[in-house]
């Protein structure tokens, strides 16, 4: 029984940098800071330096955003171990 949940779990994620992360997160995580980004974009005045300034704002409140909605699902396991 736990290998079918193990091989179902492998189907819900992707590896990303030697790490396991679920498909449907990274997609609403990209999905939010881009629209965070682009909405930041949008709304700035038309001049050059405060666009960029509030796309990177956005994109920074949409990473605040993801990570307060996604929590993460890593579960560290303390063992002693003698040299």
């Amino acid at each position: 029984m736990k290998k079918s949940s193990e091989g179902d779990s492998l189907k819900n994620n992707i590896e990303v940098w030697e790490d396991l992360v679920s498909i449907k997160e990274l997609v609403m995580s990209l999905v939010i800071c881009s629209l965070g980004a682009f909405g930041g974009y949008l709304l700035a005045p038309k001049e050059r330096p405060k666009q960029l300034f509030l796309g990177l704002l956005g994109a920074i409140i949409g990473f605040v955003i993801c990570s307060i909605i996604i929590k993460p699902k890593r579960e560290f396991i303390e063992t002693n171990q003698e040299d």
